[in-house]
């Protein structure tokens, strides 16, 4: 079976790798440790197809350690122990590097077996994940590596790589491979700064290419489209791009911009994602425009009920509404700061038992020197106002609201001082 693109290409040098400048590029710190010859265990955090498993090769190459590989996917309890006893052996006498890929998908207590290996020095442990280590990995394995971020490749980045493979395929076939202006440019951009999706799209694109009257095959800007167009699609429902996705959506919001708003609500949309943004932005319309534009609430459920009911794609048009209304509409977080401050209360035990005018029964026991509820009812009196004991006595004084400084906070705030100050004449 003939290998994928992707691995006949992969880089056997570190001057090879594509991107991660950040990372390897001359005088920067996984390049300075690499030509140290002193390995320290890491993890290699990034998407994937950007050069974690690559370098990681790489550096495990130029050790002459005894190499160990697993995957995370399939690795058992069983593989790790048979690692574990080649310390001390002949084949282990020059240290083991172990490289387990996807890492997060181990088990706590498979992580576990790890530790004390990795702290003594007998394996030096590369890992690679494709999910935010400090939310995936075992925090006493996490505390003994050091976290390399990989990022996705620019567009001016990938080019080299795309270009080079074209060359690779049409040495292999004979059949030289002519782009079309614009074909490395849109390659690039599609697949996201995922190499291995950029690998894939140009063996589509070279075997499905039509041959010119020279016998070469002509690769178009439509062809390129056609066959990459979704590629640059990162997005996984279950990890961090879904929430890195919400988290940019609400934050663009909450900072007034409906363009970066309107661009990550798309990049869901696209990706078929219909709940977690209607969910999102009803949170959003509650937490961060609250009493500053109340009706932005029920609007906000209207637009999300029809968006429900009409389905995608026609339910992009009502979520656009709802996020243009909310990204241009006057901020208060006023209401979601004082429910904050009162559940922090409660979890804190305070706020013991009830004023007696605010209780249901009716009846007081002997114990009672002063029977009777003693309740006021508001209505009864000027501008439906009385004052009385709400709040238990522990907490009395106790202020979790304060009025933001929005016309229709302020307007409320007006009212209640000049009820206050009537009551008081």
């Amino acid at each position: 079976m003939a290998a994928p693109l992707a691995e006949k290409i992969r880089p056997r040098q570190l001057d090879e790798v594509f991107g991660q400048t950040h990372l390897l590029g001359a005088g920067k710190p996984l390049q300075r440790i690499i030509e140290s010859g002193r390995i320290p265990n890491m993890i290699f955090y990034g998407p994937s197809g950007v050069g974690k498993t690559t370098v990681a090769r790489i550096i495990a190459e130029q050790t002459h350690m005894r190499l160990h590989k697993l995957n995370g996917t399939s690795a058992s309890t069983a593989d790790i122990k048979a690692i574990v006893e080649e310390i001390g052996s002949f084949a282990g006498h020059q240290g083991i590097l172990l490289y387990l890929d996807e890492i997060q998908y181990l088990n706590k207590k498979q992580q576990q077996s790890l530790l004390e290996h990795i702290e003594n020095g007998d394996i030096t442990l590369i890992a690679s994940t494709t999910e935010n280590p400090y939310f995936y990995i075992y925090n006493a394995i996490l505390s003994r590596c050091t976290v390399f971020e990989f990022k996705p490749l620019s567009s001016v980045e990938m080019q080299p790589a795309i270009f080079r493979a074209f060359r690779l395929l049409a040495e292999e076939y004979g059949e030289e491979a002519r782009l079309e202006e614009g074909v490395l440019e849109q390659m690039s951009y599609s697949c996201g700064g995922d190499v291995r999706k950029a690998m894939n799209a140009v063996e589509l694109c070279y075997l499905s290419a039509e041959r010119d009257a020279d016998g070469r095959r002509w690769v178009t800007a439509g062809l390129a489209d056609q066959l990459s167009q979704r590629s640059a699609m990162q997005y996984d429902r279950d990890g961090d791009q879904h929430y890195d996705l919400l988290s940019a959506l609400q934050k663009s919001i909450r900072g007034s911009d409906e363009n970066a708003a309107l661009h990550y609500l798309a990049r869901l949309l696209e990706a078929g994602d219909l709940l977690s943004p209607c969910r999102r932005i009803m949170v959003i319309a509650c937490e961060d425009i609250g009493l500053a534009y109340p009706q932005a609430i029920p609007i906000t459920k209207a637009c999300i009920d029809a968006a429900v009911q009409l389905g995608l794609p026609e339910a992009r048009i009502p979520l656009g509404d709802a996020v243009c209304l909310l990204a241009t509409a006057p901020k208060s977080n006023s209401a979601y700061l004082a429910m904050d401050e009162a559940l922090d209360d409660v979890r804190a035990g305070k706020g013991k038992g009830f004023p007696r005018c605010l209780q249901n029964k009716h009846f007081d026991g002997d114990e009672v020197e002063r029977k009777g509820q003693f309740y006021k009812y508001p209505h009864e009196f000027r501008n439906h106002y009385v004052t009385q004991q709400y709040l238990p006595d522990d907490l009395l004084g106790r202020v979790y609201y304060h009025f933001g400084e929005n016309k229709n906070e302020q307007a409320a705030r007006a009212y209640r001082e000049r009820i206050l100050r009537e009551n008081e004449e």
